[in-house]
């Protein structure tokens, strides 16, 4: 008997390089190089997304809706096919998950593992059905597969035996008692006393409490020895008419540690082997296409046997260590090694290779989602991978414009362009992801421009779909958004490329995705696909800008420029440039503070002097400077500036029924005075003291220069307000009868904005919210500032309305800033309905008159 579990299961690290990839050369005795001495060739397939784990990835399968994976930990982890979102871990083996099969129909699952137990499961629910186990000792379960047309279910053994059992009399065979089960039972061959006396510890039963329905196979349903070594791989085939075995049946093909691959039929219920092809070595995987079976085997090397004349065709060397799974789809195959996968095709040309993982690849799938093929590949790094392997069949190129796979391939492009503003550097890649963004909606069907904007400044992106819907609801709603970020470069932190898009546990990750190309794209694609579909009730207008990071310099005077452009009849102003509380509980934002920025200076009409030999002898800037800072606030922090917290309106009852609403959700652990304290009420920061001279500390620099901050709420006045502080500071200065002189510069500033929680905006997008993610959101406040939203209010008289894309762990300006899959599609869901339901504001106030 062949044993080889343990090598095949090795852990061999963990860790994950860039994908690599190359075409292999010959050696000179006809096998492949090593894989890490392959050149680099033009072929590879897009990483979609990667799950990383804390066990090795034993197996695979798929069901439309979902990935299972059983691991080295004993469990079968899920995850949506569409968002990539882990949903559920199924339990119940009390060992690893050697393999897992999906039924044909896609309703059934079938796990079998190192605890000797064939486990059942509905694929929709996630609820297991059954527990199936066998009389005898038969060890590890290698192998399973279900026949449709059999409706029976077959497995392979470590004591090399296959065994099956019919789900159409499954019922036959029910029992509650676990006392049959292996676990506790003892084993004369796997449990006997080792070296030193000692026996392997016996597992412990890791049922749930709730009886599952148990299956005591009949002693009967067995082939003892089926082969001559372990059953490692099987497979369900059915042969076209064609061919000797003719295609009233399924039958079963078993490989096996003896090398053998066996081809069985069930007769008079019984499985009988029609014939045994042999190969060199142990049979660890295979795969079928049409009448071509493919193993793969130890020491590297693939056999191709034609299934119509029983006869090997082809071996080749693949793979300088032991191919350890094996997939194929169209006229593909795909096999994996350690760390990478080969691209075959069907007479076994080598077509590329890859690196998939950094340890051995132990399970390989192919799949067909919607009208792409993805490759799904696990190993021992504990990571499972999904590659788009569309590009392999030139006859599949689907028109995916607005499908999901489409809208994460935009974002990609869009995340790869270095938008940082305020930066000669980058000055060329904003101009190029401004034209990007430009093309692509007018390729959605937008009419679209870029509109300039003063002193060599990023453009502002202009897009406009008109209404096409039978019954046009004549609204105009008016998008904002920008396409700058925060330079990401200098911190050594990422743990990704932050400008390749990458997808990980159920995230994407890379700067900008949530702050904010993410939520523009989302708007973009949920228009677009309204319009492509002749659905769009409403008029929607994007302006996109590149400068906001930078305080949106240059923004307000080129709207007002082109305001006949954008339109005059805009009834809604719509962003998403905000985050939930927690990562728990969706959010609507109506409110932002305003903000002031402004430097200080003290200044010496002395150069840089030396305190040992002028010290003392004239006030000095610097002190100065922090006695003047200091007048502005008191001991508890309280702002100093005349008027300064007057116009602050106190709370309504309405607003304080916001509040307790966030108070009643424990995840937020944030109190009401502290939320009021960041949100609501105004503040003063000194951000930061420079001093002229060498940073040395013996100097008395003749400049002082600080750089302060008041963030703003609303009724207060930002004019008035930037006024005050400038006239508190002349008059506190002019008090220290100082020879020094004073400057102030105010920088950038920005009124604060209040929106309207119970207008129509803020309703529709509370209802969309609750039937995308089944509750109804909190309404919040940020202590930010987005520049553009009261601008637009004023200039265009529509009020705004804020819809926060991502979730509190975000890290938006930080390192590994990421969004996470389901929020980026729930908002496309939710601007989709926004854009649909919104009301034309002069109808609705007429019918309010009405009313």
């Amino acid at each position: 008997m062949v044993n080889g579990t343990s090598a095949l299961f090795a852990d061999s690290g963990k860790g994950w390089p860039l994908s690599r990839i190359a075409t292999p050369s010959l050696d000179d005795d006809g096998s492949y190089e090593s894989d890490a001495k392959v050149p680099l060739s033009e072929y590879i397939p897009s990483i979609v997304h990667r799950w990383q784990q804390s066990n090795s990835i034993l197996s695979l399968a798929a069901s439309d809706r979902y990935i299972f994976a059983g691991t080295g930990g004993n469990e079968i982890q899920v995850f949506d096919t569409e968002t990539y979102q882990q949903v559920g871990t199924l339990t119940g083996h009390g060992g690893s998950v050697l393999c897992l099969y999906v039924s044909t129909r896609k309703s059934l699952l079938f796990s079998g593992g190192s605890d000797s137990i064939l486990k059942v499961w509905d694929t929709d629910s996630l609820q297991e059905l059954y527990t199936i186990y066998s009389v005898f000792d038969i060890g590890d379960i290698f192998a399973v597969i279900y026949s449709e047309m059999l409706e029976t279910v077959f497995f392979g053994s470590q004591n090399a035996s296959i065994q099956w059992c019919n789900m159409t009399t499954i019922d036959r065979h029910t029992s509650l008692d676990k006392s049959g089960l292996p676990s506790n039972r003892f084993s004369k061959f796997f449990n006997s006393s080792g070296p030193g006396g000692k026996s392997s510890p016996v597992p412990k039963e890791t049922m749930l409490a709730v009886p599952k329905t148990l299956i005591e196979l009949p002693y009967h349903n067995v082939v003892p020895y089926a082969h001559f070594g372990y059953v490692y791989c099987m497979q369900i085939y059915q042969p076209p008419v064609h061919t000797p075995l003719g295609v009233a049946e399924e039958y079963i093909l078993s490989g096996g540690g003896d090398g053998n691959v066996n081809l069985w039929a069930m007769r008079n219920g019984t499985l009988v082997c029609l014939r045994k092809l042999s190969n060199s070595t142990s049979v660890l995987c295979m795969t079928v296409m049409d009448t071509f079976l493919y193993c793969g085997l130890t020491d590297g090397v693939i056999n191709i046997w034609d299934l119509d004349a029983f006869q090997l065709i082809k071996s080749v060397h693949a793979h300088k260590e032991d191919v350890l799974s094996i997939a194929s789809f169209g006229n593909c195959v795909f096999s994996g090694s350690a760390g990478y996968v080969r691209k075959w095709s069907r007479d076994l040309s080598l077509g590329s290779r890859w690196e998939c993982h950094s340890g051995l690849i132990l399970s390989t799938i192919t799949v067909k989602r919607d009208k792409r093929r993805v490759l799904i590949t696990g190993g021992n790094d504990d990571s499972i991978a999904l590659w788009d392997i569309t590009d392999s069949f030139p006859n599949c190129r689907p028109d995916l414009s607005f499908a999901n796979d489409q809208l994460l391939a935009s974002l990609a492009t869009f995340v790869s362009f270095r938008t940082v503003s305020g930066s000669e550097e980058y000055l060329a890649d904003c101009r190029r992801c401004a034209t990007f963004l430009k093309s692509l909606l007018k390729k959605f069907g937008a009419a679209s421009h870029l509109i300039v904007t003063d002193n060599n400044r990023n453009p502002i992106v202009y897009g406009r779909f008109s209404a096409n819907a039978s019954d046009k609801a004549d609204t105009t709603v008016l998008f904002y958004g920008h396409y700058d970020v925060i330079d990401a470069s200098g911190s050594g932190k990422w743990e990704t490329e932050p400008h390749s898009l990458s997808g990980l546990n159920g995230y994407l990750y890379g700067r900008g995705v949530s702050d904010n190309k993410g939520p523009v794209l989302a708007a973009v694609f949920a228009a677009a696909e309204l319009f492509q579909e002749g659905k769009l009730r409403t008029n929607v207008v994007f302006l996109i800008e590149g400068e906001e990071e930078c305080g949106s310099i240059g923004f307000q005077a080129s709207v007002s420029a082109k305001k006949d452009l954008i339109g005059n009849d805009i009834d809604w102003i719509l962003l998403s440039n905000s985050y939930w509380l927690d990562d728990e509980v969706p959010c609507l934002n109506y409110g932002l503070r305003g903000v002031i920025h402004l430097t200080v200076e003290v200044s010496s009409d002395r150069p840089d002097l030396h305190s040992g030999v002028d010290g003392g002898i004239d006030r000095e800037p610097l002190m100065d400077l922090t006695k003047l800072l200091a007048k502005l606030t008191d001991d508890a922090g309280k702002v100093l500036v005349p008027g300064f917290y007057e116009p602050v309106r106190p709370i309504t009852e309405a607003e304080e029924r916001l509040y307790e609403q966030i108070g009643k959700n424990s995840s937020i652990g944030l109190s009401k005075e502290l939320l009021m304290a960041k949100w609501r009420l105004p503040s003063l920061t000194i951000h930061a003291i420079n001093v002229s001279g060498p940073p040395n500390q013996t100097i008395i620099p003749h400049k002082a220069t600080a750089t302060i901050s008041l963030r703003i709420v609303p009724d207060q006045d930002t004019d008035a307000v930037s006024a005050t502080i400038q006239q508190c500071l002349v008059s506190q200065f002019a008090a220290f009868k100082s020879r020094n002189h004073l400057s102030i510069k105010i920088n950038r500033q920005a009124d604060a904005w209040l929106g309207d929680p119970e207008n129509a905006a803020f309703k529709t997008l509370a209802s969309a919210v609750k039937e995308a993610w089944g509750v109804y959101p909190l309404y919040i406040r940020e202590g930010g500032t987005i520049p553009a939203v009261r601008f637009l209010e004023k200039e265009f008289d529509a009020p705004a309305a804020q819809l926060p894309c991502g979730q509190a762990s975000d890290h938006a300006h930080l390192d590994n800033e990421r969004l996470r899959v389901v929020n980026l599609y729930n908002a496309k869901n939710i601007w989709r309905r926004a854009f649909d339901e919104l009301p034309n504001r002069a109808k609705l106030a007429n019918g309010l008159r009405r009313g």
